[in-house]
């Protein structure tokens, strides 16, 4: 016999309340619409990475090469001009973006997975584990990043772009730990993880099904950040002459732009582009990551 909507002892699911989880999504994807921030950094985060990734598929497969007449200024022919060696701007600038993104995900995945391991694990666990995680992070945290990944990068005879953000991500991870470790000593003492920790779960089970869940959003902005703060660090080591030995990047080219002189001859469209690059992309991820905070947060959002 089939029950019919809305009589006695039977519930209508037109009726039914909506589960708290897509509520709250629902919610968010609501406010991210009409977010302005959030539309704009990630269009232009999009737009850039569409263009790194996609973009070298029309052009050379050597950007370094020798392509036209010298110190040309951009023209129909050469979209950003080329150098004082006949070399493709434009092709170099978008090698350079591809670098910059290859390099911000890995670094800042590096970062972030050894980042929220240490800071779930000291969180959670607290004790002397969480002396010893905690003494750790303070070490990593006091020691000058930059300085040590000079000394660690200029030792080594061939630089690759994963080299690169392997140490760019043993460096940049003590503060999400940290950040990561005080969400988790709040959630942990909750009823639901009380409970899960007495049904005889796993730790890693009840971290990743009960803890991560509900900072989920604060995890996102923490790689946004981590990305960010990759892509700066490595345009540092490029511009001081230790990027990837044989590859192309933001920060080489202008390192190289420097090296010969571009300001002094007025070649502004060398050192331009890559300049304006990396504000942009650091720039977007930054109004990106603002956005995010003010769908997330609802003392922040724009009604």
């Amino acid at each position: 016999m089939t029950d019919v909507a809305g009589a006695p002892g039977t519930t209508d699911r037109a009726d039914a309340p909506e589960p708290a989880g897509e509520r709250r999504g629902s919610e968010a994807l609501h406010f991210a619409r009409r977010n302005p921030k959030l539309l704009i950094g990630s269009g232009i985060v999009l737009a850039f990475m569409l263009l790194g990734f996609i973009g070298p598929f029309f052009l050379s497969d050597n950007p370094n090469e020798y392509v036209g007449p010298q110190t040309q200024p951009p023209n129909g022919e050469y979209w950003f001009g080329t150098t004082t060696f006949g070399q493709d701007i434009w092709a170099q600038f978008v090698y350079g973006v591809r670098s910059t993104f290859v390099i911000g995900l890995f670094g800042g995945g590096v970062a972030f997975l050894i980042g929220m391991t240490v800071g779930f694990v000291a969180g959670y666990k607290g004790g002397i584990v969480d002396d010893i995680l905690n003494m750790l992070t303070n070490v990593v945290l006091v020691l000058p990043a930059m300085v040590v990944l000079i000394v660690a990068i200029a030792y080594l005879d061939v630089r690759g772009l994963f080299t690169q953000g392997m140490f760019i991500g043993l460096s940049a991870w003590p503060w999400a730990a940290r950040a990561v470790r005080s969400q988790t000593l709040s959630l942990a003492t909750r009823d639901y993880v009380d409970l899960a920790r007495l049904s005889g779960r796993r730790t890693w089970r009840i971290i990743t099904t009960e803890v991560a869940p509900n900072m989920s959003s604060y995890l996102v902005m923490s790689f946004i950040l981590l990305f960010g703060g990759a892509v700066l660090t490595a345009a540092g080591l490029d511009f001081i002459g230790l990027g990837p030995s044989n590859g192309v990047s933001l920060g080489a080219m202008l390192q190289s732009a420097v090296n010969w002189s571009a300001l002094q001859l007025g070649m502004w469209w060398w050192f331009v582009p890559p300049g304006l690059g990396i504000t942009a992309i650091v720039g977007a991820l930054y109004v990106l990551n603002v956005g995010l905070d003010e769908v997330f947060n609802p003392k922040l959002r724009e009604l």
